[in-house]
């Protein structure tokens, strides 16, 4: 099969056996995989290597090939997800306690384990999240992930009812979550950089739109700060009225620099991260996105255009969510 690898700089298209799937395991043939940006910071080396020479991409849906022994739900030719979580023990006492995603024995998708870019993948049954025949592939994939992430993050957020939440990087994960939020009947402000993220936000009708660093006109309750960059943490904590959460939504983040304890924290503001997520998560999300009919703004590149997607992500020449369509 062709897959795109990860090199000594950026990613590269090669060719390896398609794999067997293993005891407990489904083969997917990917349609389609959403480009993330923790697959950026996998190429980048931003995050440690775990695997030289892995094939990311967490954001995958496709159809279901082959079976491994003891698998006990699926079917062939069942249209599957499959998303940053790949595996977890079980047995520790963050799995037990509900808290899988804290698990310290997590094995993840892209990262540890070859991922969706690339024709085929296995995925344990037991992490695989079944989708509805009819969908379409393309706009199901970033939900697997940039959904997903912004989901927990909104519960992490606290925000309350008809509550005003700001939003610090409008990509992927921003503009879904602004959805999310605005059919719960919040008010949503975005600051964000790059004019084609702004100019999303403000399709999207939401109260204020302005630059990364640019306070809203009014105080927040809540704030998510999905860039990975850490001079918005103290701007966000500015920005967040007294007793408000503020989530860090990112698997990593540049340094944070000093904080004030009286302008940034005192008062009960309440300073959160998000680390993956679960796969009730997962459930929840993709329930709730099907009842709202949760769109995407999209960008598609063929197979082929892989690198190219990841080069724009980083230079940031792309709005809304990346996905790579198989059938292009």
């Amino acid at each position: 099969m062709r897959a795109w690898f990860t090199a000594s700089t950026g990613v590269r298209l090669g060719e390896k056996d398609t794999p067997a799937p293993g005891a407990g395991e489904l083969l997917v043939r990917v349609l389609a995989c959403g480009v993330c940006r923790t697959d950026l910071h996998v190429v980048d080396r931003e995050l440690p290597e775990h695997r030289t020479g892995v094939v990311p991409g967490h954001q995958v849906v496709g159809v279901v090939e082959a079976l491994g022994t003891g698998t006990v739900s699926a079917t062939v030719g069942e249209l599957v997800g499959i998303a940053w979580l790949h595996r977890t023990c079980g047995a520790c006492r963050w799995c037990r306690s509900g808290r899988e995603n804290l698990c310290p024995y997590a094995v993840f998708t892209g990262w540890d384990v070859d991922g969706g870019f690339a024709e085929f993948v296995t995925v344990p049954e037991a992490f695989a999240y079944p989708l509805p025949p009819e969908a379409d592939p393309v706009a199901l994939a970033p939900l697997l992930c940039a959904g997903i992430i912004g989901y927990r993050a909104l519960q992490r957020a606290e925000l309350p009812s008809g509550g005003h939440l700001g939003i610090y990087g409008f990509g992927s994960s921003g503009h879904l979550t602004a959805q999310l939020a605005l059919a719960a009947g919040a008010r949503v402000s975005a600051m964000t950089r790059g004019e084609q993220n702004r100019a999303l936000a403000r399709r999207l009708g939401l109260d204020f739109v302005g630059e990364a660093m640019d306070a809203p006109p009014q105080p927040l309750d809540s704030a998510i700060v999905f860039a990975p960059a850490g001079e918005l943490v103290p701007a966000a904590l500015s920005a967040t009225a007294p007793g408000g959460t503020v989530v860090l939504a990112g698997i990593h983040m540049s340094d944070i620099p000093a904080m004030n304890y009286d302008a940034h924290l005192f008062r009960e503001r309440d300073l959160r991260t998000v680390t993956a997520n679960t796969r009730s998560d997962g459930d929840a999300f993709l329930r709730l996105a099907t009842r709202l009919a949760l769109t995407p703004t999209v960008t598609r590149y063929g197979f082929g255009d892989t690198a190219r997607a990841l080069d724009e992500l980083r230079r940031g020449d792309a709005s809304g969510s990346l996905v790579i369509d198989f059938g292009l």
